[in-house]
């Protein structure tokens, strides 16, 4: 049998970049790590080398509307680096410039699909993870 790597699609603004000032174009990218990031990206990028198994390994790969051009991609990574990832890293992360076909999918801005489809009242009310309590109410 064929092993496989299993793409964990990991989106970039809002789950590894805090995003609190919203959309500042393809390469501004100001804000703040969110926090455990690092350590998450830093876990989890080696994890083939320590989870083997029949099926396949595990692969990190960061994708976001920042990924269509070259200019966003390269603006991730530098970010990333000026935050503290280190280049053993980065060598490792893949960022793909079209959206993998991901065995999982990390992102602010989903509904997790159990089934049944959500309705109208729902999606409008979707709020992702930074905006939900007291504190965010008035944030972007």
């Amino acid at each position: 049998m064929k092993k496989f790597k299993r793409i964990i699609c990991v989106d970039f603004d809002g789950v590894i970049h805090s995003y609190t000032s919203g959309w500042q174009g393809i390469a501004n990218i100001p804000d703040p790590l969110v926090p455990g990031a690092l350590e998450w990206l830093r876990r989890y990028t080696f994890i083939y080398d320590r989870i083997k198994n029949d099926e396949g390994d595990l692969a990190v790969q960061i994708y976001s509307a920042r990924s269509r051009k070259r200019k966003g991609r390269q603006a991730m990574r530098k970010w990333l680096k000026t935050h503290g990832l280190e280049d053993i890293y980065l060598r490792e992360l893949k960022f793909p410039s079209k959206k993998p076909a991901a065995f999982l999918t990390i992102d602010d801005r989903a509904i997790c699909f159990t089934g049944t489809f959500p309705t109208a009242r729902e999606m409008l009310d979707f709020k992702p993870w930074y905006k939900r309590g007291d504190d965010n109410e008035s944030s972007n």
